[in-house]
């Protein structure tokens, strides 16, 4: 015995053993598990489903049965696997956020888009949906092979009939062994309109199928952004594409608020929402204020409140950058061409489901003209026995068994063995002369059909024909709109590409809040008048920095210790005119004990220019602007400042311009910037002018021979002079006075180069700001101690001054009530002439 066990035993090399194995595994689950038919676009567990439920008689005219008498039938008869396996599967053909057209009509829960689960099949019912009898249709007619079940004892269809495309339409998704498939779902009406283009022009391609097929329609809707992905994915089988949701802002009062109606396709809206609180949470994403789901059975609404100080569409853009608002989907179609897996553009999608139902009318025929000959064999020898009454008739009687009967019959009247059956089950009343009737136009329909069947399979282009009208039914009985929309341009938006280009205000207070604004904010009004509010200010704070720049350039923000930072201007919030701004420190990552003293805006990093530093204390530097065009995001060393000493000014030049420094007492400096050599960016400087006792230096700017250098005071007092009146000196300096500094006017608060073509921004420490134009401030000498410019209270002073471009406004505008409130007039006061006077003195 052990012997002969020996005998049966085998040496195999276990890597060769393993190969084959392993080979046999691998094409068991491409063929038989993972991958969809080119021809059906099912699987084999989708094919049984849809099979023994037609076989149940579970057809959308009959009532709903348990869903799990349904997977009992499949688990039972066709499918050895688990039954969660074929449960799982016929939730997802009954879902309508899974497929684009439902083949199963499900009742009870059967999951939701929030990722709930189906309740279990106990207690869920299911029947056949409409258009999945279209899938089944003439499945009967011997339009497709059967092959034997799991265990021999029942038949299932080797493929479905699948009256319309199902593998573009519905799309599918598997993983195989080695390779996976990722077909995404279609619009029945583009595929079936690009069916029928190729069965009238078999040379088209896949790039002019497109002009029938767009491109995916997901059921959940959303944006497809850019044609790319989907030219690649049909013209090579594999691409990708970038799915997003739909959204809309919503203006309500002075906040917005973003609303979420549709979502990419296989997007979970829980896991969404829970996503997004959690960037809200980590401060990954700000500006969002609150988050709801407000969808109910009318569709979806999810709802993102906004801060009003935040730019919505930067926060959506934020959204689809950082969640699944905005989502990828991998287009791989693959599927089995004759039993082999094979990636496929989409003509050749649409060449072998177009094949399969040339086959499919074939076979159809075929079945329908066996049928139509057989039974008009049948009708023929009814009429022979019609025609021969009496003598048939007469040999029934004397036949003493039906064989007799029947074997008399086949040789008198030379009949077949089934004609002489069916004349002798022939019922009485088929020999009055209405049923003679009937058989003969009955059989006269027979021979037209059967000419009919035997001219399509004749015939390719009928064959063909009768495709196109079968269709042209289905989608005119099935088809719809497209839900999802294909975007035209770039597959990507960047936040520059959603905000406007246009000048903006920006505005930093002495405690560190900022904003912007646009510049048509604040209008033009006359000298002498009172202003508007610029901002609602705290008792201790007062705006510092005030300047105009493009909302798309950059803000290079530098702090007391001689760190540079850098913001794009647009992510600023925009807020209104009375608003006090946003703490930048939520926006910059400012050490403790650091503030910004001083903002440049900056268009590119242009290696050419340099950046000329000043500081209170007088001191100079100059470094090209090209050391900064990589801060990083903690900031960057720009300048060693003493413990004494802060930023005042930081100007862009090319590095051979002249430059003019004022300071609180009057005095100012214009020297050559050569004078100062070039630095590294950690270099603390050199002496730009030499200052008196308890003097500082409160502003700088670049001069330019054919302006005016204006001058502005603590009390409101300002003047014009001519640039040529200050002579070049050099670095290092004393300097010349500028302005007569008394009691009266006050400190020096501002020194700006000007011209006729520009507006003057002054704005106190208690937030009032008026706009004046500067053609309109009188021309002094150096000397003088200027006009009345703003009226001031006892308890305010000006804080910052800025020259702007003018803008145009109604001239009503001008000297409105508003701007001459308290005091304020369109001309100057008897007060205002005598400062004048006085000061020429």
């Amino acid at each position: 015995m052990a012997e002969e066990m020996r005998s049966q035993i085998k040496d195999r090399d276990i890597s060769a053993e393993m190969r084959s194995s392993f080979m046999d595994y691998a094409m068991s689950i491409i063929v038989s598990r993972a991958l969809p038919d080119v021809r059906d676009g099912m699987k084999p567990v989708h094919r049984r489903i849809l099979y023994a439920m037609h076989e149940l008689g579970m057809t959308p005219d009959k009532p709903y049965k348990k869903s799990a008498r349904i997977v009992g039938e499949v688990i039972g008869k066709y499918h050895p696997h688990g039954d969660s396996a074929v449960y799982e599967t016929m939730v997802r053909m009954a879902q309508d956020f899974s497929l684009r057209y439902m083949l199963v009509d499900g009742h009870g829960n059967f999951g939701s888009i929030d990722g709930d689960a189906a309740a279990a099949m106990r207690y869920t019912e299911a029947k056949l949906s409409k258009i999945a009898m279209e899938m089944l249709r003439d499945i009967n007619k011997e339009t497709i092979d059967f092959i034997p079940n799991y265990d021999g004892e029942e038949k299932e269809p080797a493929v479905l009939p699948a009256r319309f495309p199902n593998l573009l339409v519905n799309g599918n998704t598997g993983i195989a062994v080695g390779m996976a498939t990722n077909i995404p779902p279609h619009n029945l009406t583009e595929v079936i309109d690009g069916i029928l283009a190729l069965t009238r022009d078999p040379e088209l391609d896949s790039m002019d199928l497109m002009q029938y097929i767009k491109g995916p329609d997901f059921p959940t809707g959303g944006y497809i952004l850019g044609r790319t992905g989907i030219r690649q994915a049909y013209t090579t089988g594999r691409g990708s594409i970038t799915m997003r949701a739909k959204t809309e802002i919503e203006e309500i009062g002075n906040k917005a608020r973003i609303i979420v109606n549709e979502l990419p396709y296989q997007v979970i809206k829980a896991r969404l929402i829970e996503k997004i609180a959690e960037l809200v949470r980590d401060k990954k994403i700000d500006g969002i204020t609150d988050l709801r789901d407000e969808s109910d059975r009318n569709g979806m609404r999810i709802v993102i409140e906004l801060r009003r100080d935040v730019n919505p569409s930067v926060v959506l853009n934020n959204l689809y950058k950082h969640t699944a608002l905005q989502s990828t989907f991998g287009i791989n179609m693959l599927a089995l061409v004759h039993g082999e897996p094979k990636v496929l553009s989409l003509r050749e999608v649409l060449h072998h489901y177009l094949q399969h139902q040339i086959e499919v009318i074939r076979r159809r025929t075929e079945f329908d003209l066996r049928k139509a000959e057989a039974r008009a064999h049948i009708l023929e020898g009814l009429r022979i026995a019609l025609d021969h009454l009496d003598e048939v008739i007469a040999l029934i009687r004397a036949s003493a068994t039906t064989e007799e009967a029947r074997n008399g019959l086949m040789e008198q009247f030379q009949l077949s063995f089934d004609q002489a059956q069916a004349i002798l089950d022939m019922r009485l009343q088929r020999l009055t002369g209405l049923e003679r009737e009937k058989i003969e136009a009955e059989y006269a329909e027979l021979l037209k059909k059967i000419a009919e069947y035997k001219a399509i399979l004749a015939d390719e282009q009928l064959v063909l024909e009768i495709i196109r009208e079968e269709l042209i039914e289905i989608r005119e009985k099935f088809g719809d709109d497209r839900r999802t929309e294909i975007t035209v341009g770039e597959e990507s938006i960047l936040d520059e590409d959603l905000i406007p280009r246009e000048d903006v205000v920006v505005t930093l207070t002495h405690t560190g809040y900022i904003k912007r604004l646009p510049v048509t904010t604040y209008r033009s009004q006359k000298r002498g008048g009172r202003g508007v509010t610029g901002m609602d200010m705290k008792d201790d704070d007062f705006v510092e920095h005030l300047f105009v720049t493009n909302s798309h350039h950059y803000l290079m923000l530098f702090t007391n210790k001689g760190k540079v930072y850098r913001l794009k201007a647009y992510e600023l919030p925009e807020l209104g005119r009375t608003a006090r701004g946003t703490p930048v420190i939520n926006l910059i990552q400012i050490e403790p004990g650091e503030r910004v003293y001083a903002v440049i805006p900056v268009e590119n990093f242009d290696s050419t220019q340099q950046l000329f530093f000043a500081t209170k204390q007088g001191i100079v530097k100059k470094t090209p602007l090209a050391d900064y065009s990589n801060i990083r995001k903690g900031g960057l060393i720009a300048i060693n400042m003493r413990e004494d000493d802060e930023l005042i000014g930081v100007k862009l030049t090319n590095g051979s311009q002249e430059i003019i420094m004022g300071t609180a007492h009057g005095m100012s400096i214009r020297f050559s910037e050569t004078d100062v050599r070039p630095m590294g960016r950690s270099a603390t400087g050199v002496k730009g002018i030499q200052l008196g006792a308890g003097d500082r230096v409160i502003d700088m700017d670049v001069v330019d021979e054919s302006l005016d250098a204006l001058i502005v005071t603590s009390k409101g007092y300002g003047k014009r002079t001519p640039l040529s009146e200050y002579r070049i000196q050099s670095r290092g300096g004393k300097g010349i006075k500028t302005i007569n500094v008394t009691e009266k006017n006050g400190e020096v608060a501002g020194l700006k180069v000007v011209n006729d073509e520009q507006d003057l921004m002054i704005i106190t420490s208690a937030g009032t700001l008026i706009r004046i134009g500067i053609e309109g401030i009188s021309s002094m000498g150096r000397y003088t101690q200027g006009v009345k410019l703003i009226n001031i209270r006892d308890d305010d002073e000006v804080a910052t001054v800025t020259n702007v471009e003018k803008t145009e406004e109604p001239d009503e505008m001008e000297g409105s009530a508003e701007g001459l409130a308290d005091g304020g007039t369109e001309n100057p006061t008897a007060e205002q002439s005598e400062d004048g006077a006085e000061s020429e003195e």
